[in-house]
């Protein structure tokens, strides 16, 4: 038996992405003081359990409230802002909503997908591969900000004014491309820079 590694995230609520005290230490119980669990950039702890303790230790961190998501080549839970202008005007249900929807599909690389409530854009949407910001009562789409290397870049303007009810279908339009088109281990931002960014605007079109 081998060593598995899996994502693990609180989820959100009107304070952003917070795990609880109570959640930690049933975590720090729950796998054990030889684990090793990592902090990643993507607001998700990594942890690496003996594979015969997986589904009891998932199990504990489940009844705690956790979400367990895989680790590696997926997409990521999303990455939110703190809805400091109260749930309703940061679109906290709208968020919810595409989380659950989008996090844990299998792509040639990591994405990383962030949401912000407001123009402010207090999560820093624009590094993230994919960026959905809340602009009054729609959402901008941003796609392929890079943070990493010499020639880090923010991400561009996709599409404007797409309503509430648009963003699941182009967002997982989006994912669907890259799934379908992308290299093995081809950066979201690379992938974008090679079909152009009107392709991919032409191919989410209507979505």
């Amino acid at each position: 038996m081998g060593i598995r590694k899996f994502a693990v995230t609180p989820g959100f609520g009107e304070g952003g992405t917070v795990f609880t005290a109570q959640q930690l230490a049933v975590l720090g119980s729950a796998v054990g003081q030889e684990a090793r669990i990592e902090l990643t950039t993507f607001k998700q702890l990594y942890v690496a359990v003996e594979e015969e303790q997986l589904e009891q230790v998932q199990a504990r961190l489940r009844a705690a409230g956790l979400e367990i998501h895989p680790a590696g080549f997926y997409t990521k839970s999303l990455i939110t802002c703190n809805f400091c202008r109260g749930a309703e005007d940061a679109g906290l249900e709208a968020a919810k909503k595409l989380d659950e929807v989008i996090a844990g599909h299998p792509v040639p690389s990591p994405v990383r997908i962030g949401y912000a409530g407001c123009a402010l854009g207090t999560s820093e949407p624009l590094l993230k591969d994919i960026a959905i910001v809340k602009m009054k009562e729609h959402f901008d789409i941003y796609v392929g900000g890079e943070t990493k290397g010499l020639k880090a870049v923010l991400a561009r303007l996709l599409i404007a004014g797409v309503r509430e009810e648009e963003l699941e279908p182009v967002v997982m339009g989006l994912i669907t491309i890259f799934q379908e088109k992308g290299k093995k281990k081809e950066k979201f931002s690379k992938f974008i820079d090679r079909i152009s960014l009107a392709a991919l605007r032409d191919a989410t079109a209507g979505k």
